[in-house]
């Protein structure tokens, strides 16, 4: 079983947020994502019953290009207006109800001083 890779990133609050990600295997070939769903979300902490942001195929906020294995996320600068902090996150990958961690870690949000 593969471990969740470690990604932090810092989002710039009230500010278009994207991120694009190749899934390689460990041969360093794309990993064909064909069928596969996908989602993100990010909390104040790992407990927090609320996320403050979720990312999915479902609701447009990431897409997939199944044979390059890539990911391309995105949050709007009205998504992306979240409290200034440290937050985490994990993303996932869906096929056939087997769910899979790709990535997790940490977000630090940047406060915005033009509004």
């Amino acid at each position: 079983m593969a471990i969740a890779g470690q990604y932090n990133f810092t989002l710039d609050q009230g500010s278009t947020w994207t991120l694009q990600l190749v899934y390689n295997d460990s041969n360093g070939n794309p990993v064909n994502l064909t069928g596969y769903t996908s989602e993100m979300q990010i909390r104040r902490k790992f407990d927090s019953d609320t996320p403050v942001l979720t990312l999915s195929t479902s609701n447009g906020g990431i897409t997939i290009v199944p044979l390059t294995g890539t990911l391309n996320l995105i949050a709007t600068d009205e998504q992306a207006n979240i409290d200034p902090g440290f937050y985490v996150y994990d993303l996932e990958l869906s096929i056939g109800g087997v769910r899979t961690r790709l990535i997790q870690g940490q977000v630090t949000v940047s406060g915005e001083v033009t509004r």
